[in-house]
Formats: C-alpha cells, sequence, structure tokens
C-alpha cells in the first residue's frame, strides 16, 4: 500500500541555496486558474557583499521604467476585466502569480522556480500548490530572461507566451514546443529596420548592442541583412545591457527626430539622375563616387549603378536624365537654308537654259544655229534644262517614289546630254571628212546620224537603270547610326554597283567624247565648235572625278548637298561651254552670223 507525502513536507529533500533579494517585487491572486508571469518593470539588478569579506549575499532591484511598469498594469487591469464580467469565463476566477525579472536571468529564474512550488520556499521538481491550476506563464519583456525561462518551463511542459522576446533560437519547435511570442521574431525587426534605412537613404551607419551573447547575435544577424541591402557598418559598439534605456533619453531623442530632417547618413553623396555609381577607393562596398552616363545614355533615379541606353530613335536630353526624340535631319525644303540655295541656283540656271532654247528655237534658220546640227542642240539644252529641275527630287522629305526617281531621272538626262555631245562631236569629224572630193563619208551627213547615236547611247542607260531597279532598287531609309544626336532621313541607293555603273557609264562616254574632241580642235576654223566640246567635257569630268572622294566622306544631308553641287556646275558648264559663244555672235556680232562668214577661215 502506497504512502502519500506531503509535498510541503520535503522540504529537506532537496534544498536549492538561491540569493535572496532585498524586494521580490511579487504580485499574488489565488483563483480558479492561475496564471504564473515573469515580468520586467526594473532594468537593472545589483548584488550587496558582506563588508571587508566580498561575498555577494543578496540582490536588490533598481531603476524601475514607467513603460514598462504600465505592461504589468494592463496585464492586472485584463485579469479584473474577465473576473467581472461574467459572461466570458462563467463560474471562473482567474489568479495570478507574478514577479519582476529585473531585467536579469538570475533572477528571472528564481522567480518562475518560485512560482512552480508555490507558496514557500523554493523548491525544484515539488509544488505546493494544485498543478491543474497553473493554466501557463506570461513573460518575459527581454529575451536574455525569456530563454532560460523557456528551457526550464518546456521541461514542465508549461505554456509560455512572452510579450517581448525576439530571439530566433526561440522558434526551434523541438527545444520549445508551448513557447509563444506577439511579437515579431528579430528576422523580422532586422528586416524592417534594413529596409527601413534604405528608405530614408542610410547607407553607413553604426551599430549600438549590448555587451553579452544576445547582443553579439542579434548584431551579427542586422550585419547579414544590411549588407544585403548594400548599407556599410561604420562601427559596432558593445555596452551594457541596459544603456540608452531611461525613458528621459527615448523621449528626448523621438521630440529631436520629430523636431528635424531626417539626417542623413552617407559616406558619399547621392548620385543625382544623370550619373551612375562606380565604386570608389574606399573598402566600404557602400561608398562610392558619382560618374556622368556615357555618350547616349540617361540614368532617371537617383544613385543608379547602372546608365540605360537610349532606343536607337531617341537621344539624351542635356541632363542626361530622360530619353528624347532625335531630331530628323534631310534637305528640307522650308527649313533648311542650303535647300533654299540650291532651289535658287536651280531655278535659275533653268531660266537661262530656256531662255537659250528660246534663243535658239527664234534663230534656228541662222548659220550659227544651223552649223552643228540644230536638233541635237535642242535635245540637248532640253536634257540640260530638265537636269537642273532633277534637283528638286533630292529635297524635301525621302519617300519610295522619290528615291527611285532621283538617281534614274538624274543617271538618264546626264546621259542624253553627253550622248548629244558625243554626237555633236562625232558629227564634227564626219564633216571635215565630208568635204574632200568623193568622200563616202557625205552620206553620213544629216539629222538621222547623231539623233541614232543618243538614242542608241541613252537605251544602254536605260537598260543599266532598270536592271539596277528590278535587281535592288533604291529605298527610304532612317539612319540612326552615323550620328548620335540625329536621325538622317535618306534614300539608300539599293545597289551600290547599280549606282557606280550609272556614274561609270557617264564617265566613259564623257571621255570618250573629250577624246574624239582633242584630237578634232586642230581641223579648220569652221569646225571649231570641237574646242568648245573638249572644254565642256573637261569640266564634266573634273567635277564628277571631285565628287565621288567628297560624296564618300560626307554623312547625311550633306551627301546629297555634294550630289547636287555636282550636278548644278557640271550642267551649268555643258550650258555656258556649248551655248555662250553662239549667244554671244546671234546678240552681239550679227555680222558674223552669215553663211559666207562660216565657210570662210577666220574663227568664230
Amino acid at each position: 500500500m502506497g504512502v502519500t507525502i506531503p509535498i510541503c513536507s520535503l522540504l529537506s529533500a532537496c534544498h536549492l541555496q538561491i540569493l535572496s533579494a532585498y524586494e521580490d517585487y511579487e504580485y499574488v491572486q489565488d483563483g480558479d486558474i492561475i496564471i504564473g508571469g515573469v515580468f520586467t518593470v526594473n532594468c537593472l539588478m545589483a548584488g550587496w557583499t558582506v563588508p571587508k569579506k566580498l561575498i555577494v549575499t543578496g540582490m536588490f532591484c533598481m531603476k524601475p521604467l514607467h513603460h514598462y511598469y504600465k505592461k504589468l498594469q494592463m496585464f492586472l487591469f485584463a485579469i479584473d476585466q474577465v473576473n467581472n464580467n461574467p459572461t466570458i469565463l462563467p463560474n471562473v476566477t482567474l489568479g495570478y502569480h507574478l514577479y519582476d525579472s529585473c531585467s536579469d536571468p538570475r533572477k528571472a529564474i528564481k522567480s518562475v522556480l518560485q512560482i512552480l512550488s508555490g507558496p514557500g520556499e523554493t523548491i525544484p521538481n515539488y509544488s505546493c500548490r494544485d498543478h491543474q491550476k497553473l493554466a501557463g506563464f506570461i513573460g518575459d519583456q527581454s529575451s536574455t530572461t525569456t530563454l532560460p525561462i523557456a528551457q526550464i518551463l518546456s521541461v514542465y511542459n508549461h505554456v509560455q507566451v512572452s510579450y517581448g522576446a525576439t530571439d530566433n533560437y526561440l522558434n526551434d519547435r523541438a527545444a520549445f514546443p508551448n513557447f509563444y511570442r506577439t511579437v515579431q521574431d528579430d528576422f523580422m525587426i532586422y528586416c524592417y529596420v534594413s529596409e527601413l534605412m534604405r528608405h530614408f537613404g542610410w547607407t553607413w551607419v553604426g551599430i549600438i548592442t549590448s555587451g553579452d551573447e544576445s547582443g553579439e547575435i542579434e548584431s551579427s544577424w542586422l550585419l547579414r541583412f544590411l549588407s544585403r541591402l548594400q548599407i556599410c557598418v561604420a562601427f559596432l559598439i558593445r555596452t551594457g545591457i541596459n544603456v540608452f534605456t531611461e525613458s528621459r533619453d527615448l523621449e528626448s531623442a523621438y521630440s529631436t527626430l520629430e523636431k528635424s530632417s531626417v539626417p542623413k547618413s552617407q559616406c558619399s553623396e547621392s548620385c543625382l539622375p544623370g550619373y551612375r555609381k562606380v565604386p570608389g577607393f574606399s573598402i566600404q562596398y557602400c561608398c562610392h563616387s558619382c560618374v556622368l552616363c556615357a555618350y547616349g545614355e540617361i540614368s532617371n533615379i537617383t544613385d543608379s549603378e547602372n546608365c540605360m541606353r537610349c532606343p536607337n530613335h531617341e537621344w539624351p536630353n542635356e541632363n542626361k536624365t530622360r530619353c528624347i526624340p532625335k531630331q530628323s535631319e534631310f534637305l528640307s525644303f522650308t527649313d533648311d537654308m542650303l535647300s533654299l540655295v540650291f532651289i535658287i541656283i536651280s531655278l535659275l540656271c533653268f531660266g537661262k537654259t530656256l531662255l537659250v532654247l528660246v534663243i535658239f528655237i527664234l534663230h534656228q534658220d541662222t548659220p550659227v544655229v544651223k552649223a552643228n546640227n540644230k536638233s541635237v542642240s535642242f535635245v540637248l539644252l532640253v536634257s540640260i534644262m530638265l537636269g537642273f529641275l532633277c534637283v528638286f527630287l533630292f529635297l524635301g522629305h525621302p519617300v519610295d517614289v522619290t528615291c527611285l526617281l532621283r538617281q534614274i531621272s538624274f543617271g538618264i538626262l546626264f546621259t542624253i546630254a553627253v550622248s548629244s555631245v558625243l554626237a555633236k562631236t562625232i558629227m564634227v569629224c564626219i564633216a571635215f571628212k565630208a568635204t574632200k572630193p568623193n568622200s563616202m563619208w557625205r552620206k553620213w551627213i544629216g539629222v538621222k546620224l547623231p539623233i541614232c547615236i543618243v538614242l542608241a547611247c541613252s537605251n544602254i542607260q536605260v537598260i543599266i537603270c532598270v536592271s539596277w531597279l528590278s535587281i535592288s532598287p533604291p529605298f527610304k531609309e532612317l539612319d540612326t547610326h552615323s550620328y548620335q544626336e540625329k536621325i538622317i532621313i535618306q534614300c539608300n541607293e539599293g545597289s551600290v554597283i547599280g549606282f557606280y555603273s550609272v556614274l561609270g557609264y557617264m564617265g566613259i562616254l564623257a571621255a570618250i567624247s573629250f577624246i574624239i574632241a582633242f584630237f578634232a580642235r586642230t581641223l579648220p576654223d569652221s569646225f571649231n565648235e570641237a574646242k568648245y566640246i573638249t572644254f565642256s567635257m573637261l569640266v564634266f569630268c573634273n567635277v564628277w572625278i571631285a565628287m565621288i572622294p567628297a560624296y564618300l566622306s560626307t554623312k547625311g544631308k550633306y551627301t546629297l548637298a555634294v550630289e547636287i553641287f555636282a550636278i548644278l556646275i557640271s550642267n551649268s558648264g555643258l550650258l555656258y561651254c556649248m551655248f555662250l559663244a553662239k549667244c554671244f555672235i546671234i546678240f552681239c556680232r550679227p555680222e558674223l552670223n552669215t553663211k559666207v562668214y562660216l565657210h570662210s577661215k577666220r574663227n568664230i
């Protein structure tokens, strides 16, 4: 038969010697259900010693904090509210057994063992109260005191709810299966604090932490979270556990922050939009220098680590903070002074050519006009006149149609003009040979041969142009690479071979005309038009030979300007060299415009 022994009678079985406190700050209220609690009200615990022996014989609590005491009062008020409301726990009264841990782990251990032992002396593993009445524990404020409490209560399988402990170690459900808390753990606090620093732009901070093991662990974890956000720690200070915890210090710090702007905490100035951060020479990775974004790049946020390149159709503004549309460049009819100059020159030259054509038509029966095939002269004048007008195809906003027409019309019109000059040159030689008696060249004198020469030479150029258009025709394109700050709207020639074939064929015709005219320049004076042909072809060839390197070395609208300039100069050279002397005879020396003089040996 077993013997029941009262627990409280076994005081001598196991006695735990614990330092006595000057005042335990115990709060007790009986009830049907008891809630144990360890609260922090005083924030410091000191010991006293026996004089001369330097032996610590007891402890006393000091430095109570008002906001800690309010939490204790809130708990007591909640118990009263529950007990005074019969609808919450009918026929049940809540009681409590509370102690002040004084923010000391030793006092916290003593307090929880005393609650477990019940009234009287503290005896581990023994209890003088009904075990069923103790429902659980509340506390403590700090992780330093909460952790040893949780270790003890996990042995006795008691539920514990902390209202302030944040140590991540308490998340271990295997070690602390019955531990709960009403606050976030340290990981979340580290995350919130780090994000708050990043929000304020703080990248250069210091850490002040307690000098115990908990402070060391907390500071190491906070360092990890800060480093992930590129926030540097300038210093780490470990102090006493209760540093900066006086209420007046907290209120003073809050008041200072409330009245002033958010303080800066950076080892380097923020990089404004338009700049990017580059690592500085400091060992701290959060220290940096600011450099202006490179050519064609922008940054539109503060402290950007990289600059962004603008799209092909856009370009940075002056501050390099945003991309703006590039300016379009082409020879505009209205907004370009160069175009206006070309238009005026082209119209003047067109008018002069038209005037010469009218003069020749009005004097078509005179010897000077008839001397070297007036039909070919008319064809030459018309081709020169249209050549001046084709300049307008090179001006204005390029489109696919104008890109197709500009080079084709220029090539064919100039080929007709050069072919006409070639026909004139050949007819000079035939006319000289036909003057000999019984010459077989007489039958080639007339209109048919020069017209056939012009048609044959022009048809070859037409075939070249048609082949060019069939294989790879010109088209409009946007050149975004030649200039960073503007878009060149231009015509792509399609086939480079086709373009230079057109120019090359005209060059061959001009060279043949020049050679034939050069050798025919010593013919009798009555056929001295060969001299004018020689000079006109010399001007024509020099202009286009000089145009090619200038054409290849320029970009954008200036490439077109070179070609237009070559068209105007070469056309003007043909006009003045071939017809100026004849117009001079018609108006200023009419006595020379006779058949008698034409066949004489005098120089025209």
